[in-house]
């Protein structure tokens, strides 16, 4: 009896994968298309999200979420200001954020707190000089 053929197996790759699922959270944002889930600051400031993107860089929200049966959940942030979370939000959906020199702090604790993936939780410093590292997020 002959053996039966192995067919061979092709593998299809994405090139720019990567950039086009960035741009496409960018956009997403920005065009404020299928928000699932609302934030809101300790300063009571709402900010809409995707459960999607918080789950793919947050531990903090990831747990929350898969535990969370409401279709559009509203979560208080005891502790995050408007700010913190503003920064915070873009950083997940760009893969970077501009602050100033006195927003780091708070930011990375705001971050820490949260579970943010991509940053590093603790600050290097180098001859007496404050140095932030930053990782990209996972999706990014």
């Amino acid at each position: 009896m002959p053996s039966p053929k192995m067919s061979e197996k092709f593998c299809l790759k994405w090139n720019d994968f990567q950039s086009t699922v960035s741009q496409s959270f960018r956009s997403l944002r920005q065009e404020e298309d299928f928000y699932d889930v609302t934030l809101v600051s300790e300063d009571e400031l709402q900010l809409s999200a995707h459960k999607l993107v918080l789950s793919a860089c947050s531990s903090f929200f990831k747990n929350i979420l898969k535990k969370n049966i409401h279709t559009s959940p509203l979560i208080y942030l005891s502790g995050v200001s408007s700010s913190n979370l503003k920064n915070v939000l873009d950083y997940i959906y760009c893969g970077e954020v501009q602050l100033f020199q006195d927003q780091i702090d708070s930011f990375l604790d705001a971050a820490q707190k949260l579970k943010i993936s991509g940053l590093l939780t603790t600050l290097q410093f180098q001859r007496g000089i404050k140095v932030l590292a930053s990782l990209s997020c996972p999706f990014l």
